[in-house]
């Protein structure tokens, strides 16, 4: 990061996109400033009222208990921030009362710290079989969900400790909760979604030709921590020229150039909740292929945006996208040029979440859904331009969290 605070004033020229180039990496990140104040982490009535819908959900389903393993959807539901690991950490939920919390006897103190939600702490040392000792706590139980995530082992040892359990997908019960957002979670995703904004408009500021993937990355950091994100990026693609081709990165990432396709995709944590956004742009004066492609990615994105209205199967929405595709050359389906791969997906505290916007998924939108919107069309080997912005189902229909690109001669607004 060091040497690209110290780059001098990129290059000046009169051909050149609106908002990139022209600032040292110094300059850009002394336009950025903390924007987290006002925003509050998910408070315990929530997480309490989270663990009262699953409990009904599962009452209904005959789910008898749910093992929520280490991770995000044992934070979601009991806020305890703990990170999986091959010791078995996790929590139980039953049909009624407080859930019971269950991890090695040495960590039992620690546990204890992490609560926000309380709960009884059923332990194991380290000599015995946890997954039999998880089980001896189930008296009772026939139908067990099992969080989604859990690791195959943990899993595979509950069902040989404890044959006579009825094992079964807990996204049942997690996704079906997890899937539909709060205005406490939509707050804190748009706050995050703001920030990382802010750190692309200041990240194409600075570009100039011959700065490597790895300076801009190191800039990506130093930004999303200048906005508030103590860790940084949670994430960074960057890709530029025939590289932004290929959507999630090739093995040596080539340096900036003159006229080359720029492919920015970044993101952070705010309160746990994850931002997740991508703009495409050029380097330089655009050629009518790339303003031709360009346009037609907007245009793709704008349409699934539109087709997103409550009481419509998620499917449709990317089958949308792909039909504005076919009428600017693109497709069709899976083909390329065009778009390899589905338009969008959920997102929350994981950055993939349920449900998807692939034209397999029957899921139908309902108030609160949160997706990204990024129907990315590739030209393998020449260059590819994603732009990714993130939505949600309001009451009468989707609401972005952050302002589209604008144009590929102006990709923000207000530079």
């Amino acid at each position: 990061m060091e040497a690209v605070l110290k780059a001098t004033e990129s290059n000046e020229r009169d051909e050149m996109t609106k908002g990139v180039g022209g600032k040292t990496a110094k300059a850009a990140l002394e336009t950025l400033s903390d924007m987290t104040a006002g925003a509050v982490p998910i408070a315990l009535p929530e997480f309490e009222a989270r663990i009262a819908k699953a409990q009904t959900l599962m009452a209904a389903k005959g789910m008898d208990a749910l093992y929520l393993h280490a991770g995000s959807s044992l934070y979601y539901f009991t806020g305890m921030r703990w990170r999986g690991s091959e010791r078995m950490v996790g929590a139980i939920l039953f049909q009624t009362g407080a859930p019971l919390f269950f991890g090695p006897e040495f960590e039992k103190g620690t546990l204890e710290q992490f609560m926000l939600v309380k709960g009884e702490v059923a332990t194991w040392e380290e000599h015995e079989n946890a997954y039999a000792v998880f089980a001896s706590h189930l008296d009772g139980v026939q139908t067990l969900g099992m969080d989604e995530a859990t690791p195959f082992f943990v899993s595979d040892g509950i069902a040989k400790a404890a044959p006579h359990f009825i094992l079964t997908n807990g996204a049942a019960i997690t996704a079906k909760c997890r899937m539909i957002k709060s205005p406490a979670e939509l707050a804190l995703m748009k706050r995050a979604k703001e920030m990382t904004l802010a750190v692309h408009k200041a990240t194409a500021s600075m570009l100039y030709a011959g700065i490597t993937t790895t300076e801009v990355g190191e800039f990506l950091n130093a930004a999303h921590r200048k906005v508030g994100a103590p860790a940084g990026s949670y994430f960074k693609i960057v890709l530029f020229g025939p590289d932004s081709s290929f959507p999630h990165g090739v093995k040596s990432p080539k340096a900036l150039e003159d006229g080359d396709m720029v492919l920015i995709d970044t993101g952070c944590q705010l309160h746990d909740y994850i931002s997740d956004i991508t703009r495409s742009y050029v380097f330089g004066e655009p050629t009518e292929k790339q303003r031709h492609v360009w346009n037609a990615e907007k245009a793709a994105q704008a349409r699934a945006f539109d087709a997103a209205q409550i009481g419509t199967r998620c499917g449709d929405v990317d089958l949308a996208a792909r039909a504005e595709l076919e009428k600017h050359g693109f497709g069709p389906g899976y083909k390329t040029p065009g778009l390899p791969h589905r338009t969008g997906h959920g997102i929350g505290l994981d950055i993939h979440e349920w449900p998807y916007l692939n034209w397999g998924d029957d899921t139908i939108l309902e108030p609160g859904m949160c997706f990204s919107n990024e129907p990315m069309i590739c030209l393998y080997g020449e260059f590819g331009v994603r732009l990714e912005d993130h939505f949600y189902m309001g009451e009468e229909g989707p609401v972005w969290f952050t302002e589209p690109s604008h144009s590929i001669d102006e990709p923000f607004a207000g530079v």
